[in-house]
């Protein structure tokens, strides 16, 4: 789920460390990777990371090619933002978030009391990146890391956590096995990126280690750490939704154009269900995600400190929904504007379940849309006489349950 400012959305490892090492010429089968790792491996030295570390889990890489095509291809850009906050923020997801909370609160309460984050933002943080530990990514970072330093663009940045990822290992936080994740290197619990890792994780049961895939204690409290380091102010929320009136004037919007709250009661912005503004508290940006026909929100600085996570304004406003939600508050009141809204996971894995009927080799009905679900969808829009754009929304599911 990003442009991986820290790691994103959007997520085994072989096991290299006892392989023996063989001369890079024989390792590889692409020569231009080949040629590449050899000068990784000269870099190695001076980006803190042993010959020894790059031999044992590095020398017998193969290329990812496939990673490279993710670069432009993240979800939060390219979904609809119905789409995205309906698999994203559903029932499940609640449910689970919920049972988490109550799992893990005298963790939670520590964390909050040593970083000042409250736990519903913390716990909503978990279930968008891994869906609370479930999703953590099967790509080996060291594979996918070391491709995308090779290929495609950002090089240098690609290279930076590929080198992070051999400290990780070397510092014995993370057993190497257990170093698989997103295409683009984040891993854990809550997803993050091997230089953000060695910035802002903790050791909070302290074991010795930061590790975020097998201590929930350490990627919780990283997670909050993050957020506290980002300017998380505990006494203010992210924002709230909010009524325009008519005729508002959209050029005023952005979250990065804070107004004063009386500012924004003068110019006819009310709470939904028509109560006035607060009429103090820190200043606010206005959020359109879908203009001003859809759902708008006043956003304080806190909203951008999550948008800081996984540089995406639908991203933060999934996570701060999700937090309300897990504290008991209501859907958003305002529908997006579109005739065809999204699905909940339940419901991407009903509309499969019809496509497996119906004799689509798609897999499992697993409720993530993938190309072969696109393709098979395609085929069904055809035959139905509608729109082929391989979307799956509420009115394609509508048509399949009555077919």
């Amino acid at each position: 789920m990003n442009t991986v400012p820290h790691h994103t959305l959007l997520r085994g490892l072989t096991l290299l460390s006892a392989l023996s090492v063989l001369p890079l010429a024989q390792a590889q089968s692409d020569p231009a990777f080949t040629d590449c790792l050899r000068g990784l491996r000269a870099e190695a030295p001076q980006r803190g990371v042993s010959h020894a570390t790059f031999d044992a889990h590095a020398a017998r890489l193969e290329p990812d090619m496939a990673v490279i095509g993710f670069l432009d291809a993240q979800p939060e850009f390219r979904t609809p933002i119905w789409d995205y906050l309906a698999a994203l923020v559903d029932e499940e997801r609640i449910a689970d978030g919920r049972a988490m909370l109550a799992q893990w609160q005298d963790v939670l309460r520590e964390v909050e009391t040593r970083y000042g984050v409250d736990p519903a933002t913390v716990v909503a943080v978990w279930g968008v990146e891994s869906n609370y530990g479930r999703n953590f990514g099967s790509r080996p970072l060291l594979t996918s890391l070391g491709t995308l330093s090779c290929f495609g663009r950002r090089q240098a940045f690609f290279r930076g956590e590929f080198f992070t990822t051999l400290k990780i290992i070397e510092e014995g936080h993370v057993a190497p096995e257990r170093l698989t994740g997103s295409w683009a290197g984040a891993f854990g619990h809550t997803q993050f990126m091997p230089s953000t890792f060695m910035r802002l994780a903790v050791d909070f049961d302290g074991d010795g280690r930061r590790d975020l895939v097998d201590s929930i204690p350490d990627a919780l409290a990283s997670t909050a750490n993050f957020l506290r380091r980002g300017g998380w102010r505990s006494d203010e929320g992210w924002g709230f939704e909010v009524a325009l009136p008519a005729g508002f004037d959209a050029g005023l919007a952005g979250r990065r154009n804070k107004r004063g709250l009386a500012d924004w009661s003068a110019r006819g912005v009310r709470r939904i269900g028509g109560g006035a503004l607060p009429s103090s508290g820190p200043e606010h940006g206005l959020l359109l995600p879908a203009g001003v026909t859809g759902p708008a929100f006043l956003v304080s600085r806190n909203f951008d400190v999550i948008y800081g996570y996984n540089a995406a304004e639908s991203y933060a406003l999934a996570i701060a929904h999700l937090a309300d939600r897990l504290r008991g508050a209501a859907a958003f009141a305002t529908p997006w504007p579109t005739d065809d809204p999204g699905l909940s996971r339940a419901e991407r894995r009903e509309l499969q379940q019809h496509l497996l009927a119906a004799g689509h080799d798609i897999g499992e009905a697993d409720g993530m849309i993938g190309a072969r679900t696109r393709e098979a969808i395609k085929v069904v829009q055809a035959e139905l006489g509608m729109g082929v754009d391989g979307r799956a929304g509420q009115v394609l599911l509508n048509a399949l349950r009555a077919r």
